[in-house]
């Protein structure tokens, strides 16, 4: 007589990862640990856990915590700074009126602050509290491609003539635009105003900041 007893299940062995997949895994763990725990909080323990790998595994393509944030965090950020400079770098060249173009481009630049936020404050906390993870936010070439923009803007609008120098202007203002995004939810209460009267804001007021220096 059969046995009614059903079989035991054969365990599936997990398909085998290639050493590529392993280090896209571990970078996309590493960028969310970072992310949630900041530079200071995250572990290479933690980041193995989330990427389902060993430490030893992470150590084999990354040599230090501060070599796996720079590639997680640091390349990325930077990479996407040099296609916001490259999709923007003819911004306004057919729109007649200077006011339209500077809120178009802080439109744009608001986008791309919104797409990677957890970035930019990965980034931010990690150069307060852990600056030798970043080695200066300087190191970032994207950054400083968009603040010599902006300077060279400057220069070409008002020459020598500027009462703010163009190279603290563009930061000031770039500042502004990101603090307004990274503490949003502090400075702006449920039904105090629509994303539209926000943003409307936000480049009122950068624009109103640029004219220091002379009409936009």
């Amino acid at each position: 007589m059969a046995s009614s007893d059903p079989k035991p299940a054969v365990p599936q062995r997990r398909r085998r990862r290639s050493s590529e997949e392993v280090a896209d895994r571990i970078l996309e763990a590493a960028a969310e640990e970072f992310e949630a725990c900041g530079y200071a909080g995250a572990t290479t323990a933690a980041i193995a856990r989330r990427a389902e790998v060993t430490e030893a595994q992470i150590f084999r393509f990354h040599e230090s915590k501060q070599a796996l944030f720079h590639a997680a965090i640091f390349t990325p950020l930077n990479r996407h700074f040099a296609d916001f400079q490259a999709r923007t770098a003819g911004a306004g060249m057919d729109v007649s009126e200077g006011r339209d173009v500077a809120r178009a481009y802080i439109g744009e630049l608001l986008d791309f602050m919104a797409s990677h936020s957890k970035m930019f404050l990965s980034l931010a906390v990690a150069n307060a509290y852990s600056p030798e993870a970043t080695g200066g936010i300087e190191a970032l070439d994207g950054l400083q491609a968009y603040f010599r923009k902006g300077e060279a803007m400057s220069h070409a609008r008002v020459g020598d003539a500027s009462r703010i120098a163009p190279e603290l202007m563009v930061r000031v203002s770039f500042a502004a635009v990101l603090a307004n995004l990274m503490f949003r939810d502090w400075l702006f209460p449920p039904g105090m105003a629509s994303e539209t009267q926000i943003r409307d804001a936000i480049a009122a007021f950068v624009i109103q900041g640029i004219e220091a220096n002379g009409p936009v």
